[in-house]
């Protein structure tokens, strides 16, 4: 053992305290050998710390607005959402540049760093040479493990590269990529083009499919998942909520005028009936999410992501809080419920991530493709302006006009998206003058209740409309998928029914998402400054030294403490 003599007292100190004669003390109890230790085990702690993180795992809440993360933070356990939150990076202040705020636009902007206008994803359905075409579809390619219609997917019609594809490309394809999400949307395009493989939800067989894109079968450990029935177990109890109903005081009255009934029900109250064999309906439960998070845990055991020299990526997207926000709205009992339950999921996942790839061995972004707008009855009944004007009730209307001004209706070829588009070939078949059939339709729509502005798209910065809204209606804009004329509403208006809530509008309510970072190389801190969805994919790409994507506009966000 170690032993050091402390030098003698000066001889003036000494004889005041008696001339006692120096101790010898063990060099493991002194201060020096304190100092000592604490070098070392910081030197250690430097040697351990990995150069490289294992695993990046994405997670975005299909319809989460910002304020849900503080709406319920009371009521949040401290390993969840408040887990996040506390120990994480929060920006505070992120918002979509682009309109419209749907799914796909949402999901496809996040991992590409770009926008519609480039990646090309201008919504969930789009209407090109003539044609209405849904945004994964994909005839060229087989369902593998499911339906036909279910599984004829890919991300062929998302024009860049991921954040994931780089990865895979800096890499030699040793990254492993992967996407989940119960909506075949919100696990294709996160995942890209080079990625391993996507799975997403086929409601007819209560199995998690893909397509021939990525391989010609399932792989072995998501074909006995499918056996288990993982929905049938989640679906044997009703939906009931987590706590005593009387302690959901950041919700209205669960029987209510604004929620739409379920199938079989008389109120739109709990507890919510599960109809037997009826997958479809899982997605409308809290089950869905934990459903979706089971099938990430075992993706995650079976291809040992995380476990190799490169760093893997997951991409997780959370569908059923759209279809139960979309059913209910954001002030429900319903949608407090399953913020309480999700978070309880995502408390399980990140024990779960500690466990297998090691506390400070991951990196977490948690984000949304979109908001919700509060339902516009009960707005109203709140002395708040609000309306509801369907894009289906405006084409009638639109269609009319063109038959008695111009004598067909055939004019129109749709109204969605917030566009109203033409159908170029009747129009160039019956020689009538295109400008004049813009300005007749400028001029009715600029007269309806509801709308705020109209904007001419194919001459965008000739519209007397605030810069703002000129950039993002630009940063949306795909000439060949998109119409001639842009529809602004009024705010608090958006299109859809009385019953529920909806999205796609520029303001607040419905682009205003949350940003959360944990884990690996991000500091404790948050940001009030104003962050894009689009700096997510830029600010991956510098964490872990890989190029952008190709198409990428992000900035790479300051992460300080």
């Amino acid at each position: 053992m170690f032993t050091s003599t402390l030098k003698p007292l000066p001889r003036s100190i000494s004889m005041r305290a008696n001339m006692v004669k120096p101790k010898k003390i063990s060099f493991m109890k002194s201060p020096i050998f304190s100092i000592f230790l604490l070098l070392l085990c910081h030197t250690h702690a430097i040697a351990q710390k990995p150069s490289k993180v294992k695993l990046v795992v994405g997670i975005v809440v299909d319809q989460m607005r910002w304020d849900y993360l503080y709406r319920y933070q009371n009521r949040y356990g401290s390993s969840g959402f408040n887990r996040l939150l506390k120990e994480g990076f929060n920006c505070q202040n992120t918002y979509l540049n682009y309109v419209p705020s749907y799914t796909a636009p949402g999901h496809a902007s996040i991992y590409s760093g770009t926008l519609p206008a480039i990646h090309g994803i201008v919504g969930n359905e789009w209407i090109e040479n003539n044609i209405e075409q849904y945004c994964a579809a994909d005839k060229t390619v087989q369902s593998i493990g499911g339906s036909t219609k279910a599984g004829e997917m890919s991300p062929h019609a998302m024009k860049t590269t991921t954040i994931g594809d780089e990865l895979r490309l800096a890499t030699n394809f040793r990254s492993r990529v992967y996407g989940i999400a119960l909506k075949d949307r919100g696990a294709i395009f996160p995942a890209g083009h080079s990625a391993n493989a996507a799975f997403w939800f086929d409601d007819s067989t209560g199995n998690f499919i893909s397509s021939s894109f990525y391989g010609n079968e399932l792989p072995h450990w998501l074909q006995h998942f499918n056996a288990q029935k993982w929905p049938d177990t989640l679906m044997q109890n009703n939906w009931e909520t987590l706590y005593p109903i009387v302690s959901y005081t950041e919700s209205i009255a669960d029987d209510n005028e604004y929620e739409y009934l379920r199938k079989g029900e008389t109120t739109p109250t709990f507890p919510h009936k599960n109809s037997p064999n009826n997958y479809k309906q899982i997605r409308s439960l809290p089950a869905g999410n934990t459903l979706t998070f089971q099938l990430a845990k075992t993706l995650i055991n079976a291809e040992e992501l995380g476990q190799k020299k490169e760093t893997d990526m997951l991409c997780l997207s959370l569908s059923s809080t759209d279809y139960i926000g979309h059913a209910y709205a954001p002030n429900s009992v319903e949608v407090e419920d399953m913020y309480l339950r999700l978070d309880k999921d995502i408390a399980s996942f990140l024990r779960y991530l500690d466990y297998t790839i090691g506390e400070g061995n991951y990196t977490i972004f948690l984000s949304a493709d979109h908001g919700a707008a509060h339902n516009t009855s009960f707005l109203n009944d709140h002395k708040i302006a609000s309306g509801n004007l369907a894009e289906n009730d405006v084409e009638k209307e639109l269609k009319a006009l063109m038959k008695k001004t111009f004598g067909s209706d055939s004019i129109i070829r749709a109204v969605m998206n917030y566009q109203i588009v033409l159908d170029e070939p009747f129009i160039e078949k019956q020689k009538l003058n295109r400008a004049t059939i813009k300005n007749a339709l400028i001029i009715h729509c600029q007269k309806t209740e509801g709308i705020a502005q109209v904007i001419d798209l194919e001459n965008m910065y000739q519209n007397n409309i605030p810069g703002f809204l000129k950039e993002v209606i630009a940063n949306g804009y795909y000439a060949s998928r998109c119409g001639a004329i842009g529809i602004i509403y009024q705010p608090a208006w958006y299109s859809d029914g009385k019953k529920g809530t909806t999205h796609g509008t520029w303001n607040p309510y419905d682009t205003h998402i949350p940003l959360l970072w944990y884990g690996w190389g991000i500091p404790q801190g948050e940001t009030f400054g104003r962050v894009g969805a689009t700096d997510i994919a830029a600010t991956l790409a510098a964490l872990l030294h890989i190029q952008a994507p190709n198409g990428c506009i992000g900035n790479v966000i300051e992460m300080k403490k």
